[in-house]
């Protein structure tokens, strides 16, 4: 019985991470459940200036899996420069830290006004 409620819990893996990740500091809220909601983030630009993102739109969350690293991604649209960009922000748990992914053709470089 206690195999079968370990393989219920478990997330698949998902296999490895793909597209551009870039390391960022992200501030968030915690509720008293355990839900992490991303407020801000911080991020530094191609000339190495900190860039400050608090327009984010959380679309979904997932708990996810990547070469046995569980996570929590979020899909979200940022609001970056005067644009929308969509991207997904992962916090590995075990590690406490967090990644930006940008999605094909979506990374704020080269999208500047």
């Amino acid at each position: 019985m206690a195999f079968g409620i370990e393989t219920a819990i478990r997330t698949k893996d998902t296999g490895t991470l793909r597209g551009t990740q870039q390391e960022i500091a992200c501030e968030c809220w915690c509720t008293s459940t355990g839900k992490i909601t991303p407020l801000m983030i911080k991020l530094k630009d191609e000339e190495g200036q900190i860039q400050v993102i608090r327009d984010i739109t959380v679309h979904t969350q997932e708990k996810k899996r990547y070469a046995g690293i569980p996570s929590i991604e979020y899909d979200c649209t940022l609001a970056i420069n005067r644009r929308s960009i969509r991207a997904w922000l992962i916090f590995y748990q075990t590690e406490g830290r967090w990644v930006l992914n940008f999605r094909q053709g979506n990374s704020p470089q080269g999208n500047r006004s």
